[in-house]
């Protein structure tokens, strides 16, 4: 779920103003840092997705392809075929699935396919698919860490994911470069937490729903209407994430699935009426992925065009995903990895890939018409796409993108809450000053675009790569152990049977 993709359609104060200009310098220079770009003929691309994408492909070497071999076993635990009523946690593996799809899957789903299809063509589908399927790996590690080293607390609330393994990780350098590295990490994700996730978020709900009831000319278009939206939103958002996980398990387990299905349905409406165009278009995404002619530099450019897309859009390496599936009722912490290696697949290689499929067969022959000078639409795409279904249908296109933005909001909340508890202690008075000023960034967010202060947060995000992926590659062997023993109790069919040394989660002191 990266933010760089779209603007509110409102016009910005003179407060909007000052704060991007005092901020452009100091998000300038630090996007510069963290999206430093690496240069192959003519093609420029940000280190990062060097890094995510050589983790991805490290861990899928290492791990012996567990997310191809393991899928069935995925299924099976997501299902509870292998779960108790007394394993400690707080939600089970479908709301922890839930939970962590919420917050990835996003805008990136449709406006940022949109964007890769337009830059890239056709081809950079099949790139994309094939990083959703390597990112499946990290998310196993990563995920199965979160859950491997977590603490509950004596109220039963779970406190797990990078800001318990990273600790043990980096530990083997000294105890003040883990603290550091940590606090680094958690300073980024509540950054982002708020920001992007909270104010960002509340940004673009407010904008596309003033864009579906018509704009300046609407019933939203008043100079009141972002305040009064941003409180009955902050509302909203308060009723949710004012009970935590559980609250916001009960709600992503509800509303995930039905989203995802209305977004496909959409998408499958637009691919039967146009099914005429189905083999052109799937044709075009293969000869596009490994034609030396083709647009964005040949085979090299369209490759990185998909792997950045697929890399910004389901996040795994960054570690928020981690945060939410600790939180699982398990004594086995391999299981937890196995829902995980789930999410890459549903974000990027199902729902992705339903929107560039929409998006190819139903915008022939071109894909840049729809972008603008200076700014890519990729939203423009995908509306243009839903609209061969019926004239009014993109408007359900803002009904989709409202509720992804909600439940993103709620998810990156939840992320922020436990960087914010690391940092500041568990307090119930430190909690809530948490959400108080989380819902006085959305009602913000509402009103106003820092554009520059969202660009800040967008790099922090993903400083956290460089950082947890460190740390995975120096636990990879505790994963591996527990890999192994979990699928040879499977095959043994012992798995719901407690094992007291390796199957409860070890606490490891911060």
């Amino acid at each position: 779920m990266d933010i760089l993709l779209l603007a509110s359609d409102a016009p910005t104060s003179p407060v909007d103003d000052a704060i991007n200009s005092w901020f452009d310098p100091i998000a300038t220079w630090f996007s510069s840092v963290i999206f430093v770009p690496i240069t192959i003929g003519e093609i420029s691309f940000p280190f990062v997705v060097f890094w995510l994408i050589l983790g991805a492909l490290i861990f899928t070497l290492y791990f012996g392809f567990i997310q191809f071999r393991g899928f069935k076993v995925s299924l099976d635990v997501v299902r509870g075929k292998y779960s108790k009523p007394t394993d400690p946690g707080e939600i089970t593996h479908f709301q922890a699935l839930a939970s962590a799809l919420s917050g990835t899957v996003g805008l990136g789903n449709i406006a940022g396919v949109g964007v890769a299809v337009a830059l890239g063509g056709p081809g950079a589908t099949f790139w994309m698919i094939i990083a959703g399927l390597l990112g499946m790996c990290t998310k196993f590690v990563e995920c199965t860490l979160g859950v491997k080293y977590r603490e509950i607390d004596e109220n039963g609330v779970v406190h797990g994911g990078p800001f318990k393994y990273l600790p043990v990780a980096f530990r083997r350098f000294s105890k003040p470069v883990a603290a550091i590295l940590t606090g680094v990490f958690a300073v980024a994700i509540l950054i982002f937490g708020v920001v992007g996730g909270g104010m960002f978020q509340a940004n673009q709900t407010f904008a596309q729903v003033r864009t579906a009831t018509g704009g300046a000319d609407g019933f939203l278009g008043g100079a009141w209407a972002g305040l009064i939206f941003g409180i009955l939103f902050a509302l909203l958002v308060g009723l949710v994430i004012l009970g935590g996980i559980r609250s916001i398990a009960k709600v992503t387990d509800k509303l995930v699935p039905a989203m995802a299905i209305f977004y496909v349905v959409s998408c499958l409406l637009v691919l039967g009426i146009n099914f005429q165009q189905i083999p052109m278009a799937i044709g075009e995404i293969f000869e596009g992925a490994f034609n030396p002619q083709g647009i964005a530099g040949g085979i090299v450019g369209v490759m990185i065009i998909g792997f950045q897309r697929s890399a910004f859009s389901n996040e795994a390496g960054i570690g928020s995903a981690a945060i939410a599936h600790s939180a699982v009722k398990t004594r086995r912490p391999i299981s937890e990895g196995f829902v995980a290696l789930l999410e890459p697949f549903i974000d990027t290689v199902v729902i992705c890939t339903m929107t560039a499929l929409t998006i190819i067969v139903a915008n022939q022959p071109s894909y840049r018409e729809d972008l603008g000078e200076g700014e890519i639409g990729g939203v423009a795409l995908a509306s243009d796409a839903f609209s061969t279904v019926a004239s009014w249908y993109p408007a359900l296109l803002a009904v989709a993108v409202a509720l992804f933005a909600f439940s993103t909001l709620i998810t990156w909340t939840y992320y922020g809450e436990r960087a914010w508890s690391y940092l500041f202690g568990r307090g119930r008075a430190t909690i809530m000053a948490f959400r108080v000023l989380v819902c006085v960034f959305v009602v913000i967010g509402c009103v106003a675009s820092f554009s520059k202060v969202v660009e800040f947060a967008d790099a922090a995000l993903f400083m956290c790569a460089f950082i947890n992926i460190l740390g995975l590659y120096l636990l990879m062997p505790v994963v591996k152990k527990e890999m192994k023993k979990y699928l040879a109790d499977r095959k043994a069919g012992t798995l719901t049977d407690p094992d007291t040394k390796d199957a409860v989660p070890v606490e490891q002191p911060a």
